[in-house]
């Protein structure tokens, strides 16, 4: 119980220091050190942890049968694959941002094994064999953003990884670059496949390495599936299982893609009830160690992030306010819960919660 009030406690500090006016280029992420450290135990302490392990392949033949650790020796932790490439990209984001982590050594250590050159040629070899859906788009997405983490690191450590990763990394950017135009409509469920989570950390990758290929294929796909939207069905949410907000998570993409005199009017048509979101209740949890039902942490912890990546682009700074304020609300709703005993949620939880930390 103390270590959950220590993690709720460091996140209503960072409100209170972080959530000021619209420019906050200046703002940094203010978790404090100690929950830092208990959020780098969570990944730390499964990067390497090979079972239990759920994998979505589909096998074309026996020679597939093999351990999760042979069939991806970078990101065989975590119980699946996306849930590895998040808990080291939070691992990565902790390091950086905090130069007195906690068993910092060791940590570095730990992620600098994962990305060796060898196992990330073993995820470029799966990744060519495997079908043409696998991990799309989420665990395309978050390998994305751990690609951006490691190439906006100032530090010998974080050239070398990124170096190291590069390889995957093109793998995956070549995906986006051949699958966008192919898929004709999004999709908009609340789990892993949904298209704007996945164009929003397509789209930050490519503004953060200047790839004006991938920045162009992901605005033409954004602006194709959802410029034309309107009165998205908010009431609608959350389904059962979500762990993402098909509103919120457009929303987000599209302050992203769009220019703020433009997006702010598309916002207004898309969202109508969003200057009034009193009835926007943060989900309830009722079994977290159902790993279905547990997605609803996640959904909480999205929409916050979400909420401020909205508040951030608008000029209306009254409106931008009360957004954030319906961000605390949600992230104080689950952050106590993010290190319980249940490995169906504490495997991946906490990149989502350092994530909205940092928005």
């Amino acid at each position: 119980m103390k270590n959950k009030l220590a993690l709720s406690l460091g996140l209503l500090l960072l409100l209170a220091a972080g959530c000021g006016g619209k420019d906050n280029a200046d703002m940094q992420p203010y978790l404090s050190l100690d929950s830092a450290s208990r959020f780098a135990e969570l990944a730390f302490s499964c990067i390497h942890r090979e079972y239990p392990n759920k994998l979505g392949q589909v096998l074309q033949d026996e020679s597939h049968l093999k351990p999760p650790r042979e069939l991806h020796p970078a990101f065989y932790g975590c119980f699946d694959w996306h849930s590895s490439v998040h808990g080291h990209w939070m691992l990565v984001k902790l390091l950086k941002d905090f130069p007195e982590l906690p068993r910092r050594d060791e940590i570095a250590a730990g992620v600098f094994k994962s990305l060796a050159p060898e196992n990330i040629a073993g995820e470029v070899a799966y990744l060519a064999t495997a079908s043409k859906s696998w991990e799309r788009t989420y665990g395309w997405a978050w390998l994305l953003q751990l690609a951006t983490e490691l190439h906006t690191w100032d530090d010998p450590l974080g050239q070398k990884l990124a170096e190291d990763l590069a390889p995957l990394t093109r793998a995956i950017r070549d995906r986006y670059i051949e699958f966008l135009p192919r898929q004709e409509y999004a999709v908009r469920t609340g789990v892993h496949p949904n298209t704007a989570f996945g164009l929003s950390f397509a789209f930050d990758y490519a503004a953060t390495t200047d790839d004006t290929e991938l920045m162009d294929a992901v605005t033409d796909a954004a602006n194709r599936y959802y410029a034309d939207d309107e009165a998205c069905p908010l009431s609608w949410e959350p389904s059962g299982e979500d762990f993402l907000s098909p509103c919120f998570e457009e929303a987000a993409l599209m302050a992203r893609v769009m220019p703020e005199s433009r997006y702010e009017k598309w916002l207004a048509a898309f969202l109508p009830e969003l200057d009034d979101l009193d009835s926007l209740r943060p989900a309830n949890v009722s079994d977290r160690s159902d790993p279905k039902i547990v997605h609803l942490d996640g959904l909480n912890l999205s929409r916050a992030w979400n909420l401020f990546v909205i508040a951030n682009s608008l000029a209306d700074e009254k409106l931008a306010e009360k957004l954030r304020d319906k961000a605390g609300e949600h992230l104080a709703a689950s952050m106590p819960h993010i290190s319980s005993e249940h490995y169906e949620g504490s495997h991946w939880l906490g990149s989502f919660a350092v994530y909205a930390s940092t928005r």
